[in-house]
């Protein structure tokens, strides 16, 4: 019984993210204007394969890392993913593609963060990653690469 619960932890997160993948690569091929999608098209793509198989991996038994999710993982886990999940279905094109990553990717920081809380030193740590990380994904996305990206209320 142990197996088959382990196997059903590996089987369960595996076919998730193998769906959400597939998912995502359908929208990519499917949304207009197609030009502005090249770029999450190739990436989804990429990102499916490697799901699928990993997918396969796990319900094939092959799978051998680790001893799946336990309850405390999820736990750890649930704040960043309904984060995630708010950045994805709403604040993206609500805001804005920069505002929301900005916004969703220092609550992250923060939420994932050891260092304390109550220390202003932190918070202004935190501020600066962002920032730098968000010139990064500037960079990258509207200068190096030249791709589309959501465009609502400030970027």
């Amino acid at each position: 019984m142990n197996s088959t619960f382990s196997r059903i932890q590996h089987i369960a997160p595996t076919g998730i993210i193998a769906a959400v993948g597939l998912w995502i690569c359908y929208l990519s091929f499917t949304q207009q204007p197609a030009e502005a999608f090249l770029f999450p098209r190739l990436i989804s793509s990429v990102f499916v394969v490697l799901a699928l198989w990993t997918f396969a991996k796990a319900v094939m038994g092959l799978s051998k890392t680790g001893s799946g999710l336990s309850a405390s993982m999820v736990k750890n886990l649930a704040p960043g993913l309904i984060v995630s999940l708010v950045y994805v279905f709403w604040a993206a094109k609500g805001l804005g593609f920069y505002t929301a990553t900005s916004i969703a990717f220092f609550i992250l920081l923060s939420l994932y963060d050891p260092a304390s809380h109550r220390e202003i030193k932190s918070w202004v740590k935190r501020a600066i990653i962002t920032a730098c990380f968000m010139a990064v994904i500037y960079g990258l996305f509207a200068k190096l690469l030249k791709v589309y990206t959501p465009r609502e209320i400030f970027f």
